[in-house]
């Protein structure tokens, strides 16, 4: 994942930062407990595709 893209995406649903989980190729949301695919190098950032971070997660 390009940093420099990493520096401009944020949360679609409260605009916080994202956090780059690289073991698990995901952008994680800590304030609404989320984590976002991604999938061939491409970030999906619907709100449908976010998974629920689990306790032990967050």
């Amino acid at each position: 994942m390009d940093t420099a893209l990493l520096d401009i995406l944020v949360c679609p649903l409260c605009k916080s930062p994202l956090r780059h989980d690289r073991e698990k190729q995901e952008l994680v949301c800590k304030q609404d407990r989320v984590a976002y695919p991604i999938r061939d190098g491409i970030p999906i950032m619907w709100a449908e595709q976010a998974r629920p971070l689990a306790e032990e997660e967050r």
